[in-house]
């Protein structure tokens, strides 16, 4: 077939991965094209984002890729000029039992050994970090003061802007419709538009990965779980944490929520059962789950207003960890999805990773990193801080 252009690298998903990931081969030197089916970047689970980024995790690798995450938004706007909206406000897990206490507190040791700035707090060391939190069985919790959170939307824009920059091009409105394997080798990615040549291929599509995959005949377990978050009204300034509540509570098996600079709460759940598939709608189960939990939280804020909520999709995987890395026997293609909603948080410093992937440049992390994630592990691992 004759191609339209030759990249060196073409990836699929303008998202919380691709763009990132675009920038930095594109910054290494090489030709990139990155094909979205949406009319801009960050326009599919990315906007849907409530901001947060956290390395405190339970799994090593995800540890390592947040913290170089951190690292980079953080320092971005000294690095870019551009202001991303990030702010050092901390995660804090509460604990209102003893078995959650037990799981952060054993936790430590690991996330010490990975550089981790976090500690045990008690109950009225972490009043004072979230003072309006409700006191009756508070155990304590920990609390990691350089997690943080930025605008997911800004952040986007940011990075397709610098990859433009660097040289990498950005097809909107453009469907992959199958990719080119001869000889075991990845040869190029046909779309409803073009054909493109290219010597490999990253799959960053999110939600809709498994079925790009499937195109390689290669089967990876992502499927979209909907997912649905609210902001409320503005109010003084009272907390800078983002607070997680992993209990399991009736239609939910985890809450979290924090206080955005411009003073509104910004809140989000897991819904147990999942809702599986592309749902965009907003559920009439929602807000009366999240206000029932946001208020026990905190129950100052029984008479807040709630503005808005919306709902997107979270790629999830059977132990809520990541597959990231290359296939075994066809040369050229890389998996980078099923972030199961942590995709912003993980994105720049998935981007890092898989240019080193790319030019042969990793370091024993990352390798191990490839091995913990790849895309035929067991599974049968799991994450604890959900």
């Amino acid at each position: 077939m004759s191609a339209n252009k030759t990249y060196d690298v073409i990836i699929a998903g303008a998202g919380s991965i691709g763009t990132p990931t675009a920038m930095y081969l594109a910054q290494s030197g090489l030709s990139v094209l990155v094909i979205e089916a949406l009319p801009s970047p960050g326009q599919a689970s990315n906007k849907h984002a409530i901001g947060g980024v956290r390395a405190t995790h339970s799994d090593p690798s995800k540890i390592n890729l947040c913290s170089t995450s951190i690292e980079i938004f953080s320092s971005w706007k000294e690095t870019y000029g551009d202001d991303i909206d990030w702010r050092s406000g901390g995660y804090s897990f509460v604990a209102y039992t003893h078995e959650i206490e037990r799981t952060l507190k054993s936790l430590l040791d690991l996330q010490h050994s990975l550089g981790l700035n976090i500690d045990w707090h008690n109950k009225e060391e972490i009043l004072d970090i979230a003072p309006h939190l409700n006191r009756e069985g508070l155990l304590g919790g920990t609390f990691s003061p350089e997690d943080g959170s930025c605008s997911p939307l800004k952040a986007a824009f940011s990075f397709w802007q610098q990859a433009q920059i660097a040289g990498a091009r950005f097809n909107f409105n453009e469907r992959v419709t199958d990719v080119e394997v001869s000889g075991n080798r990845v040869r190029g990615v046909k779309t409803d538009k073009a054909y493109y040549a290219c010597s490999t291929f990253i799959n960053a599509a999110g939600g809709w990965a498994r079925q790009i995959s499937n195109m390689l005949g290669v089967d990876i377990p992502v499927m979209p779980d909907a997912h649905e978050a609210g902001i409320t009204e503005p109010v003084q300034p009272m907390f800078d944490a983002m607070v997680v509540d992993i209990r399991a509570c009736p239609g939910s098996s985890n809450f979290y929520f924090y206080q955005h600079p411009t003073g509104k709460i910004i809140f989000c759940l897991t819904p147990e059962p999942r809702i599986w598939g592309d749902l965009t709608q907003n559920s009439s189960a929602f807000l009366p789950q999240s206000c029932l939990r946001l208020v026990d939280l905190m129950p100052i804020l029984g008479n807040i207003r709630v503005r808005r909520t919306w709902r997107g999709t979270y790629p999830m995987t059977p132990d809520g960890n990541p597959i990231i890395g290359p296939v075994d026997g066809i040369d050229g293609y890389l998996v980078a999805s099923g972030t199961c909603g942590q995709g912003f948080m993980l994105g720049p410093g998935v981007g890092k990773l898989l240019s080193n992937v790319v030019n042969g440049t990793m370091d024993r992390a990352e390798e191990t990193c490839l091995i913990e994630m790849r895309y035929n592990r067991s599974f049968d691992s799991k994450e604890l801080l959900k």
